[in-house]
């Protein structure tokens, strides 16, 4: 009941839902019953009440909707996990691969419609070759499943409006005495290509399994996946364990049989009420190892802020992989360094499932000779795909940057310089003087013309000495002899 409705509203009226539309309330969702008293979606609210003067009226709440129909498609994951939001009303799924689990076409079909009448729903499912063919049927047809190859005999009784085309073009082929789907087949294409352009053609091909339809899941489709289901629900922690354990073994083992490691490990746990939960762990290169993947499951259980809840018992669990790469073995120099490196991967992805990938950071070299933009700080279990390269410096040669950069350089003030392209002799920094004793320079590093800051000045760099032995990299916005005077800035500190 909705929270405009008076108490005492009995909720046997007949539903109807409204929506403001062309200036006019119009009905847009008919309970059973209010089909039943003759009225049909379209109908202004004002005729449907001069026909039935007790209605129970609701405004239409589209984010309710949607929230509804992603929690229905979540549920759905259960069959398969390619769902696809077919908005406002409607899911595709598609079960290649996954009706056998569940005793073919028909059970699964059987199975899934019961479940979500039971959730009190109502639904209509078809199950075809073809997604526009099964979308069809299931508004506007009778036939529960498509035999293959049979998808143009099962739409030609349909009628116009499931081809889905505007207003319009409905109406113009309407007029034109055409009525079924069966009509525009018999006809040659080019004549509703002339006239409606080829987007028709295109979906008329598509209602027939002639043609292939771009479909986007809602989640992403796994690489390779295991799943468990249960007679009974289980809800202890230990049997959850379990039934996790046994899943990232034999995911693990799939990785060996492929030579691949994962990147991702997303665990679904499906409650009997229809919620789902998903746990997912990141790590920052692929791994396979059984002991190391239920590690890292255990860290990101244990930080969960809302603690898993199995309510009345989980009856599905099932352990996805969306990204997966080849496995290099790892193989130790005389240093030791590749186990040394893995063991420090190991722990970025256990300190990133506990804090939030967020909150473990690494740095990557950017392509580019700008100092400011030469590094980026992504999460320590980012990919990437770049191919640049961190600069060595030259045998028995000090570093060419420092190991502190400041973002943005600090403005620095000088005493002494010399000018015109000379270093400094003496700088103001942080309350302090400094004064210079040894400098090597100026390298010049020029903005960057492809960039909105291009107009900026040229930066003339410097790696100074002062007295104390302390080294600096600082640098000159500018020259001296122009309009404006040029300004100095402290980049870095060398260790």
């Amino acid at each position: 009941m909705g929270k405009d409705t008076p108490a005492d509203l009995p909720s046997d009226l007949p539903l109807v839902i409204v929506e403001k539309i062309k200036g006019a309330m119009r009905l847009v969702a008919l309970s059973r019953e209010a089909k039943q008293a003759g009225l049909a979606a379209g109908l202004t609210l004002a005729d449907a009440r001069a026909r039935i003067p007790d209605l129970w009226v609701e405004d239409i709440d589209h984010r309710a909707d949607a929230a509804l129909l992603d929690a229905i498609a979540a549920d759905c994951d259960r069959a398969t996990p390619a769902v696809m939001i077919d908005a406002p009303d409607g899911l595709l799924l598609d079960i290649t691969g996954s009706e056998h689990l569940f005793g073919g076409e028909r059970q699964l079909r059987l199975g899934l419609s019961q479940r979500l009448r039971r959730a009190g729903l109502h639904v209509r499912t078809v199950i075809a070759s073809a997604p526009d063919t099964a979308r069809a049927l299931a508004r506007f047809g009778r036939i529960a499943i498509v035999p293959l190859g049979g998808e143009g005999a099962a739409v030609r009784s349909l009628p116009i409006a499931a081809l889905g085309l505007p207003e319009k073009d409905r109406i113009a082929i309407s007029r034109a005495g055409l009525k079924t789907i069966g009509a525009l087949i018999d006809r040659p294409t080019q004549l509703f290509s002339a006239r409606f352009g080829e987007a028709m053609t295109l979906k008329l091909n598509r209602l027939q399994g002639l043609a292939p339809a771009p479909l986007t899941t809602r989640r992403a489709i796994p690489m390779l996946w295991a799943e468990r289901r249960f007679a009974e629900p289980i809800g202890r922690t230990e049997d959850i364990e379990a039934a996790l354990t046994d899943l990232v073994r034999e995911t693990c083992d799939q990785l060996s049989a492929r030579r691949e490691g994962g990147r991702v490990f997303e665990a679904s746990f499906f409650r009997t009420d229809g919620a789902v939960r998903y746990i997912a762990v990141e790590t920052g290169r692929p791994l396979r190892d059984p002991a190391a993947v239920l590690r890292l499951f255990r860290e990101k259980l244990e930080s969960l802020a809302d603690p898993l809840d199995p309510g009345f018992g989980f009856d599905q669990m099932r352990l996805a992989l969306p990204a997966t790469e080849a496995f290099a073995v790892i193989q130790s120099g005389l240093d030791g360094r590749a186990i040394e490196d893995d063991a420090v991967a190991d722990l970025a992805d256990r300190l990133s499932t506990r804090f939030g990938a967020d909150r473990v950071l690494r740095f990557l070299p950017e392509d580019t000779h700008n100092p400011d933009r030469a590094a980026r700080a992504v999460p320590a279990s980012f990919n990437p795909r770049t191919s640049a390269v961190w600069p060595a410096p030259e045998a028995g040669q000090p570093p060419l940057r420092p190991t502190q950069i400041f973002t943005p350089p600090h403005l620095i003030e000088i005493r002494l310089a010399d000018v015109p392209d000379g270093p400094p002799r003496r700088f103001f920094w942080r309350k302090r003087e400094y004064e210079v004793v040894r400098a090597e320079g100026p390298e010049r590093i020029a903005p960057e013309w492809w960039r909105e800051d291009a107009a900026s000045a040229t930066r003339d760099y410097f790696r100074i000495e002062d007295l104390a032995g302390r080294r600096f990299w600082l640098f000159r916005a500018g020259a001296y002899g122009g309009e404006k005077a040029p300004a100095w800035f402290l980049q870095g500190v060398f260790a």
